[in-house]
């Protein structure tokens, strides 16, 4: 009943904010106007679409909201201006009482809360879709304390994320059964990657597990702040971290007050987004202002600080250098470049024509070049050539769709910061840098070190390994003679039965005539 109660009440939002009528425009016949219009007390589609979509996911709750996040990363699949409108949707969520997250916290450690912490704010300071956070002071394993947030998981997430994505799936099924505009958006496919990327949100475990990953890639570049985790009070809805304290990116006016320079960090947030991407292949997915302080602390002034790791990104060597040979071919104008690096990448059909892709390319990136450098937008670039690949019947990689959307928030934010930020002129030294570094000898004498340890193991057996191989070539050699030699005299055999055979057969003849010509003389 309560699923009921529920799926009318998302197609009653559905029908007041006019979704219909964007997503089954081949569908709509005059009757379902009248009906839609009664059902839905107050329908008023004067909004523009994206705004509806936005705020009818707003009214929906939570789940939706999250969904709308993720939706705004596929650009590929997206209108730019739906697209646009999502990337607004925030977590304001009501936090939920904090005797609930209490009990989970006592729960998940099987401690009361003040054997755990020397002290607990039951105000959260934070509350978005998924989880809420608390500060505490915890007691560390030296006897001494130590400032922390405390992550605590919603309480039942997983029944209503499941319910919710039951009654998406059906949804989405519905949009793409019944109308050309929806099937275009693949909403099956959108529900899907929601529940992968939700579910993986779920385990806050996982969370701090990329969190301590990116802390150990960025610990040597000093520019960046990731806090630590406390292992022994991580569990699946629950996980402790070092408390960080800095100012939200979005104020640059208080940072410009307190001393920052704000410029270099506009360019340092660029540096750390590169060396996630180019030099990790792991790069933190949900960089937008909220989850961006920066940290005011003598000993670590101007850094950046980094929170909320839920979402992730990953790039294999072979997705590195497709885009940073995409990125310097772009700018180079080399077009035909662009096109062979679709095609040797596999994403694009071996038959493609070269010159076809190359031409459909530069009609899609020359306008680019009217502008000065420091407009280019390094995302919408990778935006625009998705969907040139789209035409020519590719399916882009979604890790290379997380990326694009993190580039945004990066370049949007950089902009933000500072107006005058050139991004290819900060992003190309580090870009060429690397592609050296991939080709030149460093590279080389790396991967022999890495290989270096097999070497030895195999070099103290290399004679044996070599006489075993002669020793098996010789056997094979001579089993290969002998069965040579065998298959020769049984063909021997062969060849002297048909002989034989054929001249029996020729006597016998021979023999019939003279016994013929007898008998009639």
């Amino acid at each position: 009943m309560t699923r009921l109660f529920r799926g009318v009440f998302i197609v009653w939002v559905v029908l007041r904010y006019g979704l219909d009528e964007l997503f089954l425009t081949s569908f709509q016949k005059p009757w379902l106007h009248v009906i839609a219009r009664i059902v839905s007390v107050g329908r008023n589609l004067n909004a523009p679409r994206g705004q509806r979509i936005r705020e009818a996911l707003e009214r929906l709750g939570p789940i939706f909201v999250k969904f709308g996040q993720v939706l705004s990363t596929r650009r590929d699949l997206m209108p730019l201006d739906i697209a646009d409108e999502l990337a607004r949707l925030q977590d304001r969520v009501p936090p939920f009482s904090s005797d609930v997250a209490i009990a989970t916290i006592e729960r998940s450690f099987n401690k009361k809360i003040g054997d755990i912490f020397v002290s607990f704010d039951r105000e959260p300071i934070a509350s978005a879709s998924i989880a809420q956070v608390h500060f505490a002071v915890l007691k560390d394993r030296s006897g001494g304390t130590r400032e922390v947030a405390v992550k605590v998981l919603r309480p039942g997430m997983l029944a209503a994320i499941d319910k919710d994505l039951s009654l998406m799936r059906m949804m989405a099924g519905w949009v793409e059964g019944l109308s050309a505009d929806g099937k275009r958006l693949k909403p099956r496919e959108v529900v899907a990657e929601f529940d992968k990327y939700l579910h993986d949100e779920l385990d806050l475990v996982r969370e701090a597990s990329s969190a301590a990953q990116l802390r150990r890639n960025m610990a040597g570049l000093d520019l960046v702040l990731i806090p630590e985790m406390f292992w022994d009070y991580c569990m699946t809805d629950v996980i402790v971290m070092e408390r960080m304290t800095g100012i939200p990116i979005s104020q640059v006016d208080r940072l410009r007050e307190a001393g920052v320079d704000i410029p270099k960090l506009a360019r340092d947030g660029v540096t750390i987004f590169f060396t996630q991407v180019f030099r990790d292949g792991f790069f933190h997915g949900d960089m937008h202002p909220g989850n961006i302080q920066v940290s005011l602390d003598p000993a670590t002034f101007g850094r950046y600080i980094s929170l909320d790791f839920g979402i992730v990104g990953t790039l294999t060597e072979s997705d590195k250098e497709y885009l940073a040979q995409n990125f310097t071919a772009f700018f180079r104008r080399d077009y035909k470049r662009v096109a062979e690096l679709h095609i040797q990448s596999g994403w694009v059909p071996a038959a493609t024509r070269v010159d076809e892709l190359e031409s459909a390319i530069r009609s899609v990136c020359e306008p680019y070049f009217d502008r000065p450098l420091k407009e280019i937008s390094l995302g919408m670039v990778l935006m625009r050539l998705f969907q040139t690949s789209r035409r020519f019947s590719v399916e882009i990689q979604p890790q290379l769709v997380l990326l694009q959307k993190t580039l945004l928030n990066i370049e949007g934010l950089g902009r933000q910061l500072d107006p005058e930020l050139d991004l290819w002129n900060t992003a190309k030294p580090f870009l060429e840098k690397w592609m050296i570094d991939q080709l030149g000898p460093a590279k080389l004498v790396e991967q022999l070190r890495n290989e270096a340890p097999q070497y030895a193991k195999l070099l103290p057996e290399l004679p044996r390994l070599l006489f075993d191989f002669l020793q098996h070539s010789k056997s094979n050699s001579g089993r290969v003679v002998e069965e040579l030699l065998a298959e020769q005299k049984r063909t021997n055999k062969l060849l002297q039965a048909l002989m034989y055979g054929g001249v029996g057969f020729l006597l016998g003849l021979v023999v019939m005539q003279l016994i013929v010509r007898v008998r009639v003389f």
